[in-house]
């Protein structure tokens, strides 16, 4: 071989062997903050990262565990958090108590209907939401669903002061189990899916057991869990297209097989069985992706008028200064083309 020849062939090689590392190197990195622990609801997310998806977008995404849906929210802030997986309806108050377009945005709504809920034992007197009044309740003051009681009260006509909330930082599954035993609560604020998921290893049976008054029964305009970003990170349009089309692959990949999903946690050294994981992520696609809308305009998007009509409720029921316009609230120019969005989860109607 010529010498010109050897030395093209040696650099051209050598390019090829630091070509990894350049990439890596080169790659956007965002900090996310999830909305729990490495968990079965949220192995898609990771699995985006083990598949390379979010590689191949140029990105290295850093997940951070969280400490629930609506706790996420105040703390995405730059340089801290780029971005977060978190409740829309917290989103949307820390919107409306921020200055016009300076507040974070949802680009990617995976949760379509909500898993809020408040679990009375089954074999109790309360089986509708009129019947809390003169109740205890207790949960974590940071859940999702006892932050939005307020806005539950107002849609079933509950009188909010004639209900007790508990605030507790008991873990779930004792909230529940003290429950049962007739610890004083009435009543326990928590996800479906991770109420059942956090009490089977006690050996309750949460769907035999327990009635959920569920808040997607009373306050369908709801959306639950999103991804959204800081406004620093909202000017990078490239990195945000890219990132919310790897998580979309991921998503399909982990419908069509959820133990796939499920390992990434295992790599993780999660210490929840596999098994109750992949319950709860079964469960969070039949429940929180489900909604009849997905069939229509596709898992990730919103309808307008119905996100136009939860601003409204909730700047109603909070008594926020403002009321944001959709278009602050969420930005849905990052979703993936039609054809590639998830519909095969929709109920019928």
């Amino acid at each position: 071989m010529p010498e010109m020849t050897r030395r093209a062939f040696s650099i051209a090689a050598a390019s090829a062997a630091l070509a990894p590392a350049m990439a890596s190197a080169q790659a956007r990195t965002i900090k996310l903050l999830l909305n729990t622990s490495y968990s079965g609801p949220v192995s898609f997310l990771l699995l985006a990262a083990d598949k390379g998806y979010l590689g191949e977008a140029g990105l290295n995404v850093e997940f951070s565990p969280g400490d629930g849906a609506a706790a996420v929210v105040p703390k995405v802030r730059a340089p801290t958090f780029d971005a977060g997986y978190g409740d829309i309806t917290a989103l949307i108050q820390r919107i409306a108590l921020s200055p016009p377009n300076e507040g974070p945005v949802a680009i990617w709504t995976t949760f379509n209907s909500v898993p809020f809920t408040i679990a009375v034992p089954a074999s109790g007197p309360i089986h509708a939401p009129k019947d809390l009044e003169g109740r205890s309740i207790i949960g974590d003051t940071h859940d999702a669903a006892l932050v939005t009681f307020d806005m539950f009260c107002k849609s079933t006509g509950i009188d909010l002061a004639k209900v007790k909330v508990v605030p507790s930082e008991k873990p779930m599954a004792s909230q529940v189990s003290e429950m049962l035993k007739g610890s004083g609560m009435d009543g326990a604020f928590g996800f479906v899916n991770t109420i059942i998921a956090s009490v089977a290893p006690l050996g309750i049976d949460g769907r035999k057991e327990l009635r959920f008054l569920t808040y997607a029964e009373h306050l369908p305009d709801m959306y639950g869990n999103g991804l959204f970003v800081t406004r620093e990170l909202y000017a990078d349009k490239a990195a945000l297209s890219g990132m919310v089309r790897a998580f979309n692959r991921a998503l399909a990949d982990a419908i069509a097989n959820p133990d796939v999903a499920i390992e990434t946690l295992t790599k993780r050294k999660v210490a929840i069985a596999p098994e109750v994981n992949r319950t709860r992520l079964v469960g969070t696609f039949a429940a929180e992706m489900a909604h009849p809308e997905g069939a229509r305009i596709g898992v990730g998007d919103m309808d307008d008028e119905r996100l136009g009509r939860l601003i409204d409720l909730i700047v109603e029921a909070k008594k926020l200064p403002r009321k944001p316009s959709v278009r602050e609230v969420f930005d849905r120019s990052f979703l993936p083309p039609d054809a590639e969005r998830i519909r095969t989860l929709a109920r019928a109607k």
